[in-house]
């Protein structure tokens, strides 16, 4: 009878703490859930104190149980504060892929207190688009500087999940499993997930830290870990960047979802942005009076709003004694030093084209407080930045305390090589555009301009420098034409390029000079085409093969589609036209037959937007299209 009661009270007994640890386990999953249902956020609080979390889209794991926190912020933590959140908002930008941008999400901040009485928050929202977090140090704790050494966030991936791989900003890409990376990946970092599903890890708001890249963890199989430049050290309150993950059915989502980065940067800080004006920009090559001349009658002629003095118009941009505040042109570039600047600005505003000057980051980091009111002195619109210093800390602070600078001074602000854009436009949007892309400098193959859109474009406005006479058969001046700077890809990709490539400040001919033009009819597209947009719409795509893009500008829409090193056959869909209005539809087309030098044609058809347009592109082609809302 003893033994009976005894086994009964030890059948209690182990009842009472399983139930016990159950509900401790339960109080410690925090769920948080996207606006429309679809996306779920798990926040992990494990006994001994470390955190971790999950996110899962309509049932189907994007990340597994991975976790969270910093080098000396990963174990013994105790909640103690959560609130929950929502917001619903939009917000007008100064110019962008549409005119309104819609701010949406679940958020929630967790306060943990760690040892020492220490407190970090983790602050946490999620997107219909994907979720991000960023860890945060309220000020009104004990202790002043906070140093972190290393972020330990990871992402753990089903298995099976394949990532476009560069270790760079301007390199190629390659599809490659989680294993056996040759390096750090660069960000964003597209997944295609083994379930049909696709993500990409990136981060935004990386103003004063340092950046960070992403490397396979040595210690778990699928795992990705954020992999910072530097150490950084801060006073308190501060917060890090936030790391972001995009979530999308099909690729074209994640494009088409890339304001995601731009809703966690801080609103606009300029009060008058009437002076901050996108538009199309021309190279003048021959750094000479005469050049620059010519450059400007062709910017008006071709309905471009700016021409470029790249390197060289101050003398050799890597010798340190070089001085970017007078005119003294490297004899390498043109010896007779025939360059008059202020008669050529001069002569630019009259005739309604700005002016933009190159400066090498040298010249940048010694003069930069002398320069930018003598470049607004001398009227210049804007400065690009070149060779800039990207990673640490100091450079990235650096950089961005430079573009407010030069809003200070109404400079507008394109910044080349390996600078990657993380949403800071829509604070300071004096910054138009930047390089960080394997672009036609480097003239890659069709395939890369595929994938571009799927990866590089994520994070924002990219400077590809779209160029269009650059090939063999089309110039006069064979000798000049090396194989390095020769098109791989056919006009109307180079045209087509001018939609899917978005940049406020898009450079056209880029090789190219006023001479190589012979009015071709095409032409009249690029002269039409704007760089910003009432509307975007991401119609179709897959990675590393073709895409289709179809923005609008007032009740004008433009597409653009091109294909990877292939020709194939596409249907573009015209359901994004207004519904009820006709549209003339003038179509650009890569055609053999073509008496036209550029071996374009050009046909119109109406059509509304039930209509479907079939398309023929060839290998390494393209096809643009002007829609014109019919009366």
């Amino acid at each position: 009878m003893m033994i009976s009661w005894c086994k009964k009270f030890l059948l209690l007994l182990s009842c009472y703490f399983f139930l016990s640890a159950f509900y401790a386990t339960a109080q410690k999953t925090i769920p948080l859930e996207s606006p429309d249902g679809k996306t779920r956020f798990r926040l992990f609080i494990s006994e001994d104190g470390t955190i971790g979390y999950d996110i899962f889209y309509r049932q189907q794991e994007v990340i597994e149980r991975s976790s969270l926190g910093l080098a000396g912020w990963s174990d013994h933590l105790h909640l103690i504060a959560s609130h929950q959140g929502e917001k619903n908002t939009s917000w007008k930008p100064v110019y962008g892929e549409r005119s309104v941008v819609h701010d949406q999400y679940h958020t929630g901040t967790y306060t943990f207190e760690g040892n020492g009485k220490r407190q970090l928050q983790l602050e946490v929202r999620v997107y219909n688009e994907g979720v991000a977090f960023r860890y945060y140090f309220p000020g009104a704790t004990a202790g002043n500087k906070v140093r972190i050494q290393k972020d330990l966030s990871v992402f753990t991936l089903p298995a099976g999940t394949m990532a476009w791989f560069t270790n760079h900003a301007q390199g190629s890409y390659r599809l490659l499993p989680l294993e056996k990376w040759p390096s750090a990946a660069e960000r964003p970092l597209t997944l295609q997930l083994k379930n049909g599903l696709y993500a990409a890890l990136t981060e935004a708001e990386v103003v004063n830290y340092c950046r960070t890249y992403f490397a396979l963890d040595s210690t778990k199989p699928n795992t990705i870990g954020c992999a910072m430049y530097e150490p950084v050290e801060f006073s308190k309150p501060f917060a890090t960047p936030w790391r972001v993950v995009m979530i999308a059915e099909k690729p074209a989502q994640l494009l088409q979802h890339n304001d995601l980065l731009l809703n966690l940067n801080l609103p606009c800080a300029i009060k008058n942005t009437a002076w901050i004006k996108p538009g199309k920009v021309m190279r003048e090559m021959t750094l000479s009076t005469d050049g620059a001349k010519k450059a400007i009658d062709f910017a008006v002629k071709r309905h471009l709003q700016y021409i470029h003095f790249d390197a060289g118009w101050y003398g050799y941009e890597y010798d340190t004694a070089s001085d970017a505040s007078r005119v003294q042109v490297d004899p390498r570039r043109n010896p007779k030093n025939d360059l008059d600047l202020p008669v050529i600005i001069s002569y630019a505003k009259q005739h309604g084209i700005g002016v933009f000057l190159y400066v090498n980051q040298i010249a940048l980091a010694k003069q930069l407080d002398s320069l930018l009111p003598l470049y607004e002195k001398w009227g210049v619109a804007g400065v690009k930045f070149g060779f800039v210093n990207v990673g640490s800390y100091k450079w990235t602070e650096w950089l961005h305390e430079a573009v407010k600078k030069c809003a200070h001074y109404h400079l507008m602000v394109d910044i080349h090589d390996e600078y990657r854009p993380t949403g800071f436009s829509r604070t300071y949007p004096n910054l138009l555009t930047q390089e960080g892309i394997k672009g036609n400098e480097e003239m890659p193959d069709a395939t890369h301009n595929t994938v571009l859109p799927f990866t590089r474009f994520l994070c924002g406005a990219a400077d590809y420098t779209i160029c269009y006479y650059h090939r063999p058969e089309l110039k006069s001046r064979l000798a000049e034409t090396q194989n390095a700077h020769v098109l791989k890809t056919t006009s109307m990709h180079q045209m087509a390029l001018s939609v899917v490539y978005y940049s406020p400040l898009q450079f056209l001919y880029w090789y190219d000079k006023p001479e190589d033009s012979q009015d071709e009819p095409e032409l009249r597209f690029f002269d039409a085409v704007p760089t910003v947009w009432d509307d975007t719409r991401v119609v179709e795509g897959a990675i590393g093969e073709y895409i289709i893009v179809a923005r609008r500008s007032g009740t004008d829409w433009y597409v653009g589609a091109i294909t990877n090193d292939d020709g194939r056959d596409i249907k573009i869909n015209c359901s994004f036209l207004t519904k009820g209005k006709r549209y003339r539809a003038e179509i650009y087309y890569d055609d053999p037959a073509s008496p036209v030098r550029t071996k374009v044609s050009i046909k119109q058809v109406e059509v509304d937007a039930s209509s479907i347009l079939d398309a023929h592109l060839l290998a390494s082609g393209g096809e643009a299209i002007r829609f014109t809302q019919l009366k």
